[in-house]
């Protein structure tokens, strides 16, 4: 995540890119760039420039400054989570809460829940309506087990069935989106015919 301030803060999330993400300062008198993490701790590269250089930041919590219009960006310097609330914390505020995910888990070469998945409905159905939805992302998985085809047609079935199982309890189809990956989306990467139980799933994602 990036910040600007002007003294300008920009708050940017670059997730785990490789290449960096470049940012071209406002015209303003004094800016203020922070890289922070994503929600899962990690933060991938910003190249701040001017007319008068470049400079990256590829640490979180990590700042560059550029004190007049056309001056180099400075070298980067750690910054206090105290300054990052000060500087950005009525924008961080206001940011929308991150995506929940959810994994649910099949029995073999089946759209049958297994028991654990089955009871975690509940905790789905409960944050879709706690965060009032509005996109709710529905992916069905499947190990390396039989052909590429089978198992596009499995995962559809399991996300299909997922759905179903989200409408019955009132969840508006309009906000889902059902898809199927079959085999070519390992959550644990194994060789062909391998029945690995984790890639068994449908993922679950809710906005």
């Amino acid at each position: 995540m990036l910040a600007v301030c002007s003294l300008a803060a920009w708050v940017v999330s670059s997730g785990c890119t490789q290449a960096p993400k470049a940012v071209q300062p406002a015209a303003v008198d004094r800016v203020v760039v922070v890289l922070l993490p994503d929600e899962g701790g990690r933060s991938g590269v910003v190249a701040v420039s001017t007319s008068g250089g470049t400079q990256e930041i590829d640490r979180p919590s990590t700042a560059v400054r550029v004190l007049a219009p056309g001056e180099a960006p400075s070298a980067p310097t750690a910054m206090s989570e105290a300054d990052v609330q000060r500087l950005f914390g009525r924008a961080l505020a206001a940011l929308p809460a991150a995506p929940a995910r959810f994994l649910l888990y099949f029995r073999e070469g089946s759209d049958d829940l297994v028991p654990a998945s089955r009871a975690a409905l509940s905790d789905v159905t409960r944050v879709i309506r706690e965060r009032r939805a509005v996109e709710v992302s529905v992916i069905g998985h499947t190990d390396t087990v039989a052909d590429r085809d089978f198992n596009y047609r499995l995962g559809l079935r399991r996300a299909e069935k997922v759905g179903q199982l989200l409408r019955d309890v009132g969840v508006d189809p309009a906000i889902m989106e059902l898809r199927s990956h079959g085999k070519d989306d390992l959550l644990v990467q194994t060789g062909d015919g391998v029945a690995e139980a984790r890639n068994r799933r449908v993922e679950v994602t809710i906005r």
